[in-house]
């Protein structure tokens, strides 16, 4: 097996040894590669070169997400926080030889053959990092890493008593969702009051990143940030008119299915105005909680990989072999979940906050489909650049492998709620559509008038959740009703304008649903398919290969969910 001296040499997570990489020897292997590139003889000189140059990135990323699992398992460890404050210099300053690489890439005699060999991808990619690197922006950069370091450690550290046991974010959701409506009510208040709490701290904490962004895009001689978030993000074939239009289809087409969803829900709760703190109790008698932590839903998950492809067995026993997540909470640990990659080992790796409600097995499912895609891709695509693609594609991995996971269900959930947790997850995976927009359109709005104050953000952000999410009702919280919510949301931080690529993959991944429903097999292929080209081809290309429609179409959004409106009911 080609890949098999991979898995033997690879240590379990837990053991691989961290150093802190030579920056000095990197460069010097770098600048002699960049040298081979220039002076090649030969196309064979020149790919050679180049793909040298990405095995020695590559290694210098595989020291670089060690330390960054590490810092996010505890944020209160010193070394490893030191650590990602060498990261945020480090790689900053060698943005002088990556731009280097790019434009000897770009120039280069050899051009046609590299696109007739990889494909045209690359050199739209290079086109982008070309608008999106200078030295100028270094010290800009290394300041971002940093701020976005204080906002992790801000929220990671916040905690209280509930109950009389000390809880963080994660630890009060599994409350937020009792069907005891005054415990939901406590801690949805008691959730409230900690993000108000660092309120202050967190505005200050946005104000400073989004001067810093700004200054960025006038230092790159673009118009203004969100023309560089859209490069940041790799969008070559679509713009900000292109995602409203897709905004107004969710407003026109998805706000009233999930109105009806959210008066459906009142009634079966049996409660006359849906408070915000009802919203993620689907049931009367409580939501459908899995069977059981970490050591009963590996187990589960490793037998529903095994039995739905040969591929997806191979990857989870993989994962599993070699420790390669991280899932229950615990004090100090970041907030949140997602998945990184190891391209020394080929090998994904899965972070979570496990918290004893159906978000635990969304993980095994969402987080994994990440990981799968990355895992096939880097067994497929012959290219550092192509063994991701852009967020919206990503996501469709993620969020398509929710669907496929159905059928097991019921061995997460038990038989008798297996209905229970289908239906939440159906209903969940339409109703948070509006609420992915809206945060989409809040950052537009924040970066084409940056000098708002904390307030007037507020205001804005009150507006766009009348918008989009008409029955929100925070039962007379000041905080919320005043517009606060928007700060629970990390993504506005750390990643900007990722966050409406949910939305356009959650639509994408009906799409598959939908092919599900009619031909299994044929949607596995299509999905596999998706996988495997990785980031080879830009975001219209791949939804070719996987026969999907573009979410940006008029009438596209309208076929995409109107059979999943129809299996709800609505």
């Amino acid at each position: 097996m080609e890949h098999m001296k991979d898995i033997l040499t690879m240590e379990n997570f837990s053991k691989i040894e961290y150093k802190r990489p030579d920056m000095g020897a990197i460069k010097k292997k770098l600048k002699a590669l960049l040298t081979a590139l220039k002076k090649a003889k030969s196309y064979e000189e020149a790919r050679a070169a180049y793909l040298a140059s990405q095995t020695e990135t590559g290694h210098l990323e595989t020291c670089y997400v060690v330390a960054s699992i590490r810092n996010t398992l505890d944020t209160t460890d010193k070394f490893y926080d030191g650590e990602m404050q060498f990261f945020n210099r480090a790689v900053a300053q060698l943005m002088p030889l990556s731009k280097a690489f790019t434009e000897t890439l770009l120039k280069s005699p050899y051009r046609a053959q590299f696109e007739a060999e990889f494909g045209k991808q690359l050199f739209t990619l290079a086109e982008i990092e070309r608008k999106t690197q200078s030295t100028k922006i270094i010290p800009d950069l290394i300041l971002q890493g940093n701020l976005e370091n204080v906002y992790k450690k801000t929220t990671a550290a916040c905690k209280t008593t509930f109950r009389g046991k000390e809880v963080n974010f994660y630890g009060l959701l599994k409350h937020m969702e009792s069907p005891d409506r005054e415990e939901r009510k406590e801690a949805f208040l008691a959730w409230a009051k900690l993000y108000e709490g660092i309120s202050e701290k967190l505005d200050t904490q946005y104000d400073k990143l989004i001067k810093v962004r700004i200054r960025m895009a006038k230092k790159l001689g673009l118009p203004d940030y969100t023309t560089l978030g859209y490069l940041n993000m790799h969008r070559s074939d679509y713009g900000p008119a292109e995602v409203a239009r897709f905004r107004e289809q969710v407003r026109t087409v998805i706000v009233p299915a999930v109105a009806k969803l959210r008066e459906e829900q009142a009634k079966r709760l049996g409660v006359e105005k849906l408070k915000y703190y009802d919203e993620t109790c689907i049931f009367p008698d409580g939501n459908a909680d899995p069977v059981g932590g970490e050591s009963v839903l590996v187990p589960i998950a490793q037998k529903m990989y095994r039995e739905i492809s040969p591929e997806t067995g191979e990857f989870f026993d993989f994962l599993s072999g070699h420790g390669l997540f991280d899932l229950e909470t615990r004090p100090g640990k970041h907030l949140g979940g997602y998945c990184t990659y190891l391209p020394d080992y080929k090998a994904p790796f899965i972070f979570s906050n496990f918290n004893g409600t159906a978000a635990d097995v969304n993980v095994l499912t969402h987080e994994a489909g990440h990981a799968f895609a990355g895992y096939t891709a880097m067994r497929s695509q012959p290219l550092a650049a192509y063994l991701s693609s852009t967020s919206e594609v990503n996501e469709i991995h993620s969020m398509t492998m929710e669907h496929f996971a159905y059928p097991y269900l019921k061995d997460f959930f038990g038989s008798d709620k297996v209905d229970k947790a289908k239906y939440a997850h159906l209903a969940a995976s339409l109703a948070t559509i509006p609420y992915l927009v809206s945060v989409d359109e809040f950052q537009h709005r924040v970066y084409e008038k940056p000098s708002m104050s904390a307030k007037e953000r507020r205001t804005v952000w009150h507006e766009i959740e009348q918008k989009y999410l008409p029955w929100r009702d925070y039962d007379g919280m000041p905080f919320l009703e005043e517009g606060g919510f928007w700060l629970q949301k990390q993504h506005i931080f750390l990643y900007p304008f990722y966050y409406v690529d949910y939305a356009l993959a959650q639509v994408c991944a009906f799409m598959l649903y939908g092919k599900m429903k009619q031909d299994h097999k044929a949607a596995w292929e299509s999905y596999l398919a998706l996988c495997r080209a990785g980031g080879s081809k830009n975001y219209f290309e791949l939804l070719k290969v996987a026969g999907l429609d573009i979410p940006f179409e008029e009438g596209s959004v309208e076929k995409a969910v109107r059979h999943v409106i129809d299996e709800l009911n609505l």
